[in-house]
């Protein structure tokens, strides 16, 4: 397998006996200098076209649209949230410093609960410069629509032109729309529409604010804990409903490695034999709730090279694609996390650093 030593410029890492296990000595790392990987990214002498595909923006137009509520909304008090606001140059050296070629940028919605109107005028001028930015750099920029999914047949609408006339990638859509689960009939010409175009949507929580007493004091639990429980919930709704075998051929791709379903995915299995009258005995699944893991998309937003490892062995490290949350600082070196991973070949990290990515997307390598 290639070394370490050939994957990253230079040797400081090496002489000063760093070693790459964890998210925290990774960035203690490069905090004291030892190098990370640069572009071009290579294997095994083969370039790796490097595709992020949880990396934010915002547009100060679409907040504008919401009058004083919309600065609140696109800049909370987190790091890196005025870097949403995309400064090409800016971006793009922070693209470079991280090894990255190209970034798939999504919007995590704040429209959902607007009326139809002013959702739509947020979506649709959010998709026009979306699709602005991604045709002046298209080697750098691909993206996620929005939608306005509390209004599905707008957005079934929406995505159709998004796809086929606005050049963008897919959909980013959050965890529930204002307490509707995603496996809701209401949403499935949505996602036959996406089945139909044959492009991924991507899952970004939102929290879990039914929780919030319990998620209050230290910690930011509404972050921490709650944001994976928010998609650990819905991917289980749409395994458990039998959203996922009414739409074999939908692609779904859930942020911060699927929360925490990969984790514990095999108590699902035994949920409704121990607990049967929590269970419909009219939904008849057509294989094991674990078994629909194997066919979603995992982001690799989860911060360790163990992580990685149970997750392709709960998985398959065919469907983990890379992501960093960028220009929030979860991991500001995706790239390298990756190739730490002794678990995975290299043409696994391949695969998980671009591949796959590139596969789902349509993007040429």
């Amino acid at each position: 397998m290639t070394s370490r030593r050939n994957f990253l410029k230079g040797s400081t890492a090496i002489a000063t006996g760093i070693v790459f296990c964890s998210c925290g000595l990774l960035e203690r790392a490069h905090a004291q200098g030892a190098p990370s990987a640069a572009l071009p990214v290579t294997m095994n002498g083969k370039k790796v076209k490097t595709i992020d595909v949880h990396s934010h923006c915002h547009f100060r137009e679409a907040g504008a649209l919401l009058g004083e509520e919309g600065p609140k909304i696109q800049v909370p008090s987190v790091r890196g949230a005025e870097e949403a606001f995309i400064e090409i140059d800016k971006r793009l050296k922070a693209m470079d410093g991280q090894a990255v070629d190209m970034e798939v940028l999504s919007i995590n919605p704040f429209w959902y609960a607007k009326d139809r109107e002013l959702a739509g005028q947020i979506v649709k001028l959010q998709n026009e410069k979306l699709a602005e930015l991604c045709a002046s750099k298209p080697d750098r920029f691909a993206a996620f629509a929005s939608l306005t999914l509390q209004a599905p047949d707008l957005a079934v609408q929406e995505l159709d032109t998004a796809v086929k006339k606005q050049g963008l990638k897919g959909a980013a859509i959050g965890g529930v729309v204002n307490g509707v689960e995603f496996s809701d009939p209401k949403f499935h010409p949505v996602w036959a529409k996406a089945e139909e175009l044959g492009v991924p949507l991507f899952i970004h929580p939102q929290g879990v604010p039914e929780l919030g007493k319990r998620q209050s004091g230290n910690g930011w639990l509404f972050n921490t804990i709650g944001n994976p429980l928010e998609t650990t919930i819905a991917l289980s709704h749409l395994i458990f409903e039998g959203t996922l075998d009414k739409f074999p051929g939908l692609k779904v791709i859930a942020a911060h490695g699927g929360g925490y379903l990969p984790s514990y995915a095999d108590r699902s299995d035994h949920a409704c034999m121990v607990g049967p009258t929590g269970c419909n005995p009219e939904i008849k699944l057509k294989k094991q709730p674990s078994e629909y893991l194997k066919q979603l998309y995992f982001d690799s937003l989860i911060f360790s090279p163990e992580a990685i490892r149970h997750l392709a062995a709960q998985v398959g490290p065919g469907q983990i694609v890379l992501g960093s949350d960028y220009p929030y600082p979860w991991q500001l070196h995706p790239v390298d996390h990756i190739f730490a991973c002794d678990s995975l070949s290299d043409e696994q990290k391949m695969a998980v650093l671009g591949g796959t990515a590139a596969r789902l997307l349509n993007v040429q390598v």
